[in-house]
């Protein structure tokens, strides 16, 4: 069963685990707003308007940003040539329809952006199809779908109560296993897996494509599409540079106020901001205690992106990725495919890693992240070109790149967090059925429009 029929299942059977939860007093039930007003122009925001819009419903998106795409942010490293890496959400996941469907309708096309791991531990570098984990935990690896799918109700809800780490470690899996498991998984959770839950990781491995999503990247950046709904939207619906500090309700809708004293008005307000900025605004009438908690104890993950501009591509295959036990941890050709004889590889780093990375000068992170390379191509120094880095750990409008729910976390804050108050819903990527893709963040805001108008 899928992580989200299990969810709905559990609703029906009208367990403590129900999802949507029961929502807080609306104030206008059941009448069809004539504007909505959306706080943030990320991919929730961009597809809860563009729906709207499909509904004939006015809307105006506030985004406290500069740009449209929130935590999508395509980067072009090289003067003068096209070349194009992402600095934020890097994957279209082979399973993720939503996107998939989008692209096809404003004709954007993607490519193959697949890796083949090189190892780098312990000082030895394995090039990929060298290595593999015991023949115990590649069995269970192949399997973890049926195994996953034979768990009842009660042992999923147990597994989130217990970390990843403390999961594969009762199995009995080597160090080494879990060593390499660790240096893997974190990546995807952004964090160590002794914060994740066993529910979410698992749960995440089996229902996903055979690279993890990790399978294909839009032609010219992400943020293409970003720009494609905003068109569709229209720009005059989309207000830059509109940084919300407080939201009034009354029985006439929602007053927004702006920190440079804009005020706007609506019937109803979606607001898609990460749980940090949601915090800084001034609600009137005060979030609902429960809701409040739930927002404060959900944590966003620590990860940095430190692309390096190499002069060539010594790697030697457009493929490449290398997961290391440096602190670099895990590279990846962001450049993959892409002409032109230099070409990037983006180090990318989480947890206590990326916070070390971000906080020291240049040229001493230059040398950890290069020394992490070392085992497998010796000196880089004299190749390099070019760098820049970008930590979402102190991102100013989310610090932190997506949401990481924590130990026992998962059942408890998102019914919280989804119950609409009053005439104000909730959505992003944080409420979606996983963590960290453009998919969720735009089912997210797709799915709050149904709600709002059923």
């Amino acid at each position: 069963m899928k992580r989200r029929d299990f969810l709905q299942t559990t609703a029906l059977l009208g367990g403590a685990l129900a999802l949507p939860a029961k929502a807080y007093p609306t104030l206008l039930p059941g009448k069809k707003p004539q504007h909505v007003l959306i706080i943030g122009a990320g991919f929730s925001g961009l597809a809860a308007a563009y729906k709207l819009k499909k509904e004939g419903i006015k809307v105006t998106i506030l985004e406290a940003r500069n740009r449209v795409g929130g935590r999508v942010f395509s980067h072009q490293p090289i003067n003068g040539e096209s070349q194009t890496i992402e600095l934020g959400a890097e994957w279209v996941g082979a399973s993720h329809e939503r996107v998939l469907e989008l692209c096809n309708e404003f004709n954007l096309e993607l490519f193959d952006n697949r890796f083949e791991t090189d190892l780098i531990y312990r000082g030895e570098h394995t090039k990929a199809g060298g290595w593999s984990l015991s023949p115990e935990l590649e069995t269970f690896w192949q399997n973890k779908q049926s195994y996953w799918d034979r768990l009842s109700s009660k042992e999923k809800e147990k597994m989130d109560r217990m970390d990843w780490w403390r999961f594969l470690s009762r199995k009995g899996f080597t160090d080494r296993d879990i060593d390499i498991r660790e240096l893997l998984d974190s990546t995807d959770f952004g964090e160590s897996i002794r914060k994740v839950s066993s529910y979410c990781a698992l749960a995440e491995y089996a229902e996903s494509s055979e690279k993890n999503e990790m399978d294909l990247k839009i032609i010219g950046g992400n943020d293409q599409l970003a720009k494609k709904m905003a068109v569709a939207i229209g720009d005059e619906a989309i207000l830059l540079g509109k940084k919300v500090t407080r939201v009034d309700q009354s029985k006439e809708g929602v007053t927004l106020t702006c920190s440079n004293g804009e005020v706007y008005q609506a019937d109803r307000l979606i607001c898609t901001a990460p749980t940090y900025m949601v915090l800084k605004i001034n609600w009137q009438p005060g979030l609902p205690a429960g809701m409040s908690e739930a927002l404060h104890a959900l944590q966003y993950a620590r990860i940095g992106k430190f692309p390096i501009v190499f002069s060539e591509r010594f790697w030697g295959r457009e493929n490449f990725d290398c997961i290391t036990d440096g602190v670099g941890h895990y590279f990846y050709h962001g450049t993959k495919d892409q002409p032109g004889k230099k070409g990037v590889l983006i180090a990318y780093a989480v947890g206590d890693k990326a916070e070390v990375l971000n906080s020291q000068p240049k040229e001493a992170r230059m040398r950890l992240i290069l020394d992490s390379l070392r085992p497998a191509f010796g000196d880089l120094s004299s190749m390099v070109s070019g760098e820049t880095s970008y930590y979402w750990g102190k991102d100013a409008y989310s610090y932190g790149a997506y949401a990481q729910y924590g130990l026992g976390q998962w059942f408890d804050l998102m019914p919280e967090l989804k119950k609409p108050f009053r005439s104000v819903y909730f959505a992003g990527e944080h409420l979606a059925e996983w963590q960290g893709f453009m998919e969720g963040a735009i089912n997210s805001g797709e799915e709050v429009v149904e709600q709002m108008l059923s």
